[in-house]
Parts: structure tokens; C-alpha cells; sequence
């Protein structure tokens, strides 16, 4: 069993500070939900490294809205629903759609600048997008741009207090009601924070596995402690590994934004074969988990560990001029964009899955709210529509704050007292993380069975006593965190008997609409628990 708390503390011999609002995290979804929310409240905000420190940074692609007249909601809809692979929620889908041009506009009046043409907003096309409708910022830099406007805008307001290099170890709650947060300081110090609501915006946890597109903070922390905390997390089997991920010796796995590939890149495998009209009808353009198999499959038969992408036709001006940051990241390691083919493989990138929200960004435990790669608010489905991501942050983001005005405040302090006999840990958790890595890359990774999921769950469960350890330093909580979701993420993968979107199943490999079209979800007390979707 996993406990509620990691640690042993009473509140009552704790430092206590008061707010309105205490958001965790500080990419897109933090920083624009402590801007909104600090017109009304006081606002803590908490990042475990820096304000500029998230996976929204390395964003590129850019942010999909409907800006355009040639396009709608219907369309944007559609692409999504088709993407989610039948596991969209239609009503969070429709608040998407609608609400994301609104929130776009707002990020404009708060200081980040899309890029241009002829004097409109420079539109692009994604991968199982209809319609040009992504927004993107210095090319490739969408996500750093929409980082440092919102940036600027959180130090630049009174009543945001920004709290760096904080962890938050647990979530407070008393009779079903989130409190507050017990937080750790850089110094090792702990204080225990109240307020009348908590924003998890803490993104994914891409740390999971060894090769993965995310900083190293993607530690999957605020599923992992809100699952303690009692909220039903949702979705988890569902993990989108992007496909174009850098190849190179010496290089990290730096992402190749799907944009290229919409601006005209193919695909070729090591023969210099094109091969995506042998996977899909949309070719290069495909939803992205059809377009990682296809690499894998490719790999497998050309026994190789990469494939190429060649853009190398198109005009060298355009090209630079469109992705100066994925040229320059990619001519620091010798190779040029313009003329030669670039070795790609896939990487783990995206949640589709997380804390289960409403359409108002509430989990199931009273007062906590998550947003962002953190939520499943039920937007992506079984495989994330590309650039959505940014737009699902700002418009549930919206939403929350609008939910959390309505909020009276909490006076009472609870009374919490945990006291375990935990053992002092004497095993290096880097080690111990490579390990849950290499194992989730083995058997949870884009290809599942039944006996390699097995096999994974065997080794996890042996990691179970760190739950009795004496935990202090901040690679223990984030490999506890890590722990937990590798356990939710391996547990759903095995219940779901089919292949879905993000989800495939040797074993299992079509798609079954009779038994499986519903969600699977956790809780700490009641186990796995199946929610069936209504056929519209």
C-alpha cells in the first residue's frame, strides 16, 4: 500500500503561511493560472528548480486556435476527436475548440508575439490537422516566447510571490478537501502552506523513460501526490511518444518539431526509402502514434536504431528562417539541416493521461485543481491532437480561476500528525531511476504484452520498501513519484486489452469498441476503477 504522506510530520510543529492560491509549477499552465488568478487572490507560486524551468520552454511546434476564416471549431473538433481515438471527452473537446481563441488573444495582450505574415498571424500545419491552424512564435521558439512574456508578467504583479528551488512533498486534505501543502525549502527546511485552493501545474513525467524529449524535472510529482492524496488519476496506459526525436551520437534527444514535417519533410529509412504510404493515407502527416510505430517498424526491418527526416528540397532561406532553433541545435552537432538528412527515433514526449478533472479543472478531491500535461481534463483521449497541449492549458487555466473566486477561504488549520517507523535509505536513487527507466522503456514503452508488462510490474514491486525509507533529499521524492506513476502507467497498460491510440498491444492489436471504449482509472483505496464512455 502506498501511504498518503512520504513523511513524518505534525502540522502543528510546523512554520504556517497563508494565501488565496497555491499553484505548483511554473510552465504555460502555472504561470498564466497565477496571472489570471492574482487579479483576485494572493498567489504562492512554487517551481522545485526556476520560474523558466518546464517542459512549455522546449515547446515549438506552437499553439493551436482557430484564427482563421477558412477554418472552425467544427474542423478543430474533428481533428481532435479523430486523433483522441475515441476517447475524447465531446464536452471538454467543444470548450477547447471554442474557448481557445479567447485564450490565445489573452496571451497576445499579455505580451507574447506570434509570428507574422503580410501583417496576419502566421498559421502552419501539424500532423492530423485539416486546417493551417498552429501559431508559432521566432519560428520554433513558441513555447520560450510564451515563457518569457507570461514570465515577465508574473514578477512584473504584487501579489504573485515566487517561491524557486521548493518541493512540494504531499497535498494537506481533511475530509475530502485539499488544504493546503507541506513544502521543503532548498535549505531542508519545511513550512506548511494553507490555502483556499491548490493549482497542480506540474507537468508530465517523461522521466519514465530513458529516452524522452523532457527536462529532467518531468517526474510525474503532481500525479503522484495527488494520487496520495486520494484523486482518481486517469488515462495513464496512454503515453504519446513523438517521433522525430534527435539520433546522434553525443546529442540529447532533442526534439524535431512535427512543424518540419508539415512544412514538407519526408521520412526515409536507412536505404533512403520514403515508407509512410505503406502506414497511413496521410503520410508524413499521420497521427503521431501511427508515425512512431511506422519508425519502429521501419527500424526493426532494416535493423537499424534510427530513420531519417529530409527537408533538404526545400528552400534553405525557408528552412532556416522557419526553424532557426532546430537548425542551429542541429549544426552545433555537425549536421545542416538544408542538405543533410537528420537521424530520428522516437522519444517519450506527452501524457495524454493525469489527475482526473472536470470541465472546470476541479479533481475529485475538493479544492485542488490541476492544469496542463498534469490533468486529464479528457481533451486528448487514447493520443494527443499535436500543438493542443499549449491551448489546453490557457483555456482550463481560465477556467479554474473562475471556480476558485467562487471559493470561500479556509480558516481552520487541520490537524495531521504521520508517524511511521521508516528506515534510513542507503541505495544511490540514481541508480535505482535508470533502472525504473530501462525497465519502463523494455516492457512499457510504444510496443505492450501481456508477459513483458508482467515482467515490468515484478520489477517495480520491488521498489515498494522505499515507501518505509526516511526520505529527505529531492532525487528521493521525485524517484517515489516516478515510482508511483511507472505503477499506474504499467498497471493500465495490462488491464487494457486492445490497442488504442497511444496504447499498443502485441497481444491485442486491433482496436475493440464493444468492451473497451472506456476509461481506465486509479485510486489509492478502491484500486482500478473502468469508466464507460457514452456513445454519442
Amino acid at each position: 500500500m502506498i501511504p498518503q504522506y512520504l513523511i513524518d510530520f505534525s502540522i502543528d510543529e510546523l512554520p504556517h503561511i497563508h494565501t488565496d492560491v497555491i499553484v505548483i509549477g511554473s510552465g504555460i499552465a502555472g504561470l498564466f493560472t497565477a496571472i489570471k488568478a492574482s487579479k483576485d487572490n494572493d498567489v504562492i507560486m512554487i517551481t522545485k528548480k526556476t520560474l523558466l524551468d518546464s517542459n512549455t520552454r522546449y515547446a515549438q511546434g506552437g499553439i493551436a486556435a482557430v484564427m482563421n476564416e477558412k477554418d472552425s471549431p467544427a474542423y478543430h473538433r474533428q481533428d481532435t476527436l479523430i486523433a483522441g481515438a475515441g476517447l475524447c471527452s465531446t464536452e471538454a473537446v467543444n470548450v477547447l475548440v471554442h474557448e481557445g481563441p479567447d485564450g490565445v488573444k489573452d496571451l497576445m495582450k499579455l505580451g507574447t508575439q506570434f509570428d507574422e505574415e503580410d501583417g496576419e498571424i502566421a498559421l502552419t500545419k501539424e500532423g492530423a490537422h485539416s486546417q493551417r491552424r498552429i501559431l508559432h512564435a521566432y519560428g520554433d521558439a513558441t513555447g520560450a516566447e510564451i515563457v518569457r512574456a507570461l514570465s515577465e508578467q508574473v514578477r512584473d504583479r504584487e501579489n504573485i510571490e515566487m517561491w524557486d528551488d521548493h518541493f512540494v512533498i504531499d497535498l494537506i486534505t481533511n475530509d475530502g478537501e485539499c488544504c493546503g501543502a507541506l513544502i521543503q525549502k532548498s535549505d531542508g527546511e519545511r513550512v506548511y502552506v494553507q490555502g483556499k485552493a491548490v493549482v497542480l501545474c506540474t507537468g508530465g513525467s517523461g522521466q519514465l523513460f530513458r529516452y524522452t524529449t523532457n527536462p529532467t524535472i518531468a517526474t510525474g510529482d503532481g500525479i503522484a501526490m495527488a494520487y496520495r492524496a486520494g484523486a482518481l488519476i486517469k488515462d495513464m496506459e496512454f503515453i504519446q511518444f513523438h517521433p522525430t526525436a534527435l539520433y546522434y551520437p553525443g546529442a540529447p534527444r532533442f526534439l524535431i518539431s512535427e512543424a518540419v514535417r508539415g512544412e514538407g519533410a519526408v521520412l526515409r529509412n536507412i536505404k533512403g526509402e520514403r515508407f509512410m504510404d505503406q502506414y497511413h493515407t496521410q503520410l508524413e502527416l499521420a497521427p503521431r502514434d501511427v508515425v512512431a510505430r511506422a519508425i519502429v517498424s521501419e527500424m526493426a526491418k532494416t535493423n537499424s536504431t534510427f530513420v531519417y527526416l529530409d527537408i533538404s528540397h526545400e528552400s534553405p532561406d525557408k528552412v532556416k528562417h522557419r526553424f532557426p532553433t532546430i537548425y542551429q541545435f542541429c549544426l552545433d552537432y555537425g549536421l545542416d539541416l538544408t542538405v543533410d538528412w537528420i537521424p530520428v527515433a522516437p522519444a517519450a514526449h506527452y501524457m495524454m493521461g493525469g489527475v482526473k478533472t472536470d470541465l472546470n479543472g476541479e479533481t475529485s478531491v475538493k479544492r485542488l485543481f490541476a492544469c496542463g500535461e498534469v490533468s486529464s481534463t479528457g481533451v486528448h483521449g487514447a493520443n494527443r491532437l499535436a500543438s493542443n497541449s499549449l491551448s489546453e492549458a490557457i483555456v482550463f487555466g481560465r477556467r479554474i480561476v473562475n471556480q476558485i473566486n467562487q471559493l470561500a477561504s479556509l480558516k481552520q488549520v487541520p490537524e495531521v500528525k504521520v508517524e511511521f517507523d521508516r528506515k534510513h535509505n542507503t541505495q544511490a536513487m540514481v541508480e535505482r531511476r535508470l533502472k525504473l527507466q530501462k525497465i519502463m522503456l523494455r516492457y512499457v514503452g510504444l510496443e505492450r504484452s501481456l508477459k513483458g508488462l508482467d515482467k515490468g510490474l515484478v520489477e517495480l514491486k520491488r521498489q515498494l520498501p522505499v515507501f518505509e525509507s526516511h526520505l529527505t533529499k529531492l532525487e528521493e521524492f521525485e524517484f517515489v513519484n516516478l515510482l508511483i506513476c511507472a505503477l499506474l502507467t504499467t498497471e493500465g497498460a495490462k488491464v487494457r486489452e486492445e490497442s488504442r491510440g497511444a496504447h499498443y498491444r502485441e497481444d491485442f492489436p486491433e482496436r475493440d469498441e464493444i468492451v473497451w471504449r472506456k476509461h481506465i482509472l486509479h485510486h489509492r483505496d478502491q484500486g482500478i476503477v473502468e469508466e464507460c464512455i457514452e456513445h454519442d
